[in-house]
């Protein structure tokens, strides 16, 4: 959802996404790795987060996975801090502006 890339494409020198978003990651450019769709338009610390958490999602190891009630508190942190950074961005107050929502 974050990249809007296929979970694998042999295109890539990284076929797997899991695989090409660590290598992306570890570069330290979250924009290869963004839907391009987006232009730009997200919140780099939330989206930070946002593919943190799914990385950690996918660990191999099922002990070191986030639980759901963490993903759920996490995600939900992501999305208060879009909504604050278009309220700021647009110069209007959380009730006037459309928000992102999620419901859980």
């Amino acid at each position: 959802m974050i990249t809007n890339q296929l979970v694998i494409d042999r295109n890539r020198r990284n076929p797997h996404i899991t695989q090409w978003v660590g290598s992306e990651l570890n570069g330290g450019d979250i924009t290869k790795i963004m839907d391009p769709k987006l232009n730009g338009d997200y919140d780099s610390r939330s989206a930070w987060r946002a593919l943190e958490l799914a990385m950690s999602c996918a660990d191999p190891t099922s002990a070191r996975r986030p639980t759901m009630s963490q993903v759920v508190i996490e995600l939900k942190e992501c999305v208060v801090s879009e909504n604050s950074r278009r309220n700021m961005s647009r110069g209007m107050d959380s009730l006037s502006s459309p928000e992102v929502s999620m419901n859980l």
